[in-house]
């Protein structure tokens, strides 16, 4: 039996000036500097619960991959103690998953939801209730120039790459707050995604706003625990209709959260994946 939850979903609603849309990071909002310069556009969506039949949904054909396997690094406390132990342990992990013969980490976002604060610092990162991708295509480019050395970068672009996401919940279940991930095969790629500039004091990327369609097919892992993971597709170098380009992906409020789950904490990892 199907089980599935109805809940509202964020989406972008593009400037009505037709002027690019953007998130500006460090936005001066004293001085009247919007943050956004495009809208939330909430629907009602039902998002399913694919427990039990989670090998239907690879990186391939739906964008997104989940698995089980403890990290042994359990903290999370320490950006440094993340980035000497978790990360080779998840390079490991990824390339086991994807055959993938080179994984390079470029940032790591720890999530902790906290109840009437602002996530805008990065100390206090909050789940992103907004359907999006974390990279466009350009966007996914200039990360292996930013990453990698020169004389590196242009071998490994010739190769296939993509960027993945490795996110899993950390210190306890995920009920509070949990993950959507959107099946790529229900998404317009050229209708539905819009690029939005991420401006930063010192450069500018570019990630996909995701505009609504009553087509899109929404899933989660209920309850996930922090010995389970899943893999983001955020960008792939293959574009031939072969295989999922990407997933979009949003923190999503569960009506039957039981009272008093802990508040949703989560890492995810961003990184640069190759193939020979």
């Amino acid at each position: 039996m199907t089980s599935t939850v109805t809940t509202t979903l964020n989406y972008l609603l593009a400037p009505l000036d037709g002027s690019r849309p953007y998130t500006d990071i460090n936005a001066d909002t004293a001085k009247g500097k919007p943050v956004n310069n495009w809208l939330k556009d909430p629907h009602e969506m039902q998002i399913e619960d694919v427990r039990g039949k989670e090998e239907l949904y690879k990186l391939d054909n739906a964008g997104f991959q989940y698995g089980r396997e403890a990290a042994k690094h359990t903290s999370f406390l320490n950006d440094d103690e993340i980035e000497r132990e978790y990360y080779p342990e998840s390079i490991d992990l990824i390339k086991k998953v994807t055959g993938a013969t080179k994984v390079v980490i470029f940032d790591h976002t720890v999530r902790r939801r906290r109840p009437g604060e602002l996530g805008n610092s990065p100390q206090k990162r909050q789940p992103v209730p907004q359907a999006h991708v974390d990279q466009t295509p350009a966007a996914s480019v200039a990360r292996v120039h930013r990453h990698l050395p020169p004389t590196e970068a242009p071998a490994f672009l010739r190769r296939r790459f993509q960027i993945i996401n490795l996110w899993r919940p950390i210190s306890h279940a995920a009920v509070d707050w949990p993950l959507a991930l959107c099946d790529f095969r229900s998404v317009d790629f050229e209708k539905d995604l819009t690029p939005v500039a991420l401006i930063y004091p010192d450069r500018e990327g570019e990630t996909f706003g995701v505009k609504y369609n009553p087509n899109h097919k929404w899933k989660y892992l209920k309850g996930m625990t922090p010995e389970e993971f899943v893999l983001i597709k955020c960008s792939d170098s293959v574009q031939d209709g072969s295989v999922a380009r990407l997933a979009a992906h949003t923190a999503f409020q569960d009506p039957n959260t039981p009272e008093g789950a802990p508040p949703r904490e989560s890492i995810e990892l961003r990184t640069l994946v190759f193939y020979d």
